[in-house]
């Protein structure tokens, strides 16, 4: 991949990765399709796996209707690209195009992957649940998990970004 051209703003720390995708809602997926690009925001869950020596892997997962738009991009194409972003605040500047954005992202690529084991859809839908509302009590019967698609991006390169607020 090519590098980051402010090397100061890129983020490489884990754990603070690991606190964007924790603050974040919803990811940004991208592919293409016989209509062209396409990008559709989701809900997640991820987790991490370690690589010995290595940069850990990022998993995300998702779940979807079996039918339509997304379902076929997924089948037709494995390889997408994903952002996820988080506003931190506008950045004032004395005129108009001093102004700017402070926020910080993570975005990447990698394969997606249509789950069809039932225990490894019921942790990616548990990782997606306990993502989106801690609290809730998660239990799926086999019914709800024949009648989901889940989906999970293995990310073969990823990257973290940041503007900070000026001080």
């Amino acid at each position: 991949m090519r590098a980051m051209r402010r090397e100061k703003r890129e983020i490489t720390d884990i754990s603070a990765l690991k606190e964007i995708l924790d603050t974040c809602r919803v990811v940004r997926i991208g592919t293409l399709d016989e209509e062209g690009v396409y990008i559709v925001p989701v809900n997640y869950g991820y987790e991490w796996e370690e690589a010995p020596g290595e940069k850990p892997v990022l998993k995300l997962y998702i779940h979807s209707a079996k039918e339509g738009r997304k379902a076929d991009a997924f089948a037709r194409r494995q390889e997408v690209s994903f952002e996820l972003d988080k506003e931190v605040g506008v950045i004032r500047g004395d005129y108009s195009c001093s102004y700017s954005f402070a926020f910080q992202s993570i975005m990447g690529q990698g394969n997606i992957r249509k789950l069809s084991d039932l225990e490894e859809k019921k942790r990616g839908l548990t990782l997606l649940m306990e993502h989106m509302e801690p609290r809730c009590s998660i239990s799926f019967t086999d019914e709800m998990l024949a009648a989901a698609d889940v989906y999970c991006i293995e990310a073969s390169w990823y990257t973290g970004k940041e503007r900070r607020p000026a001080l």
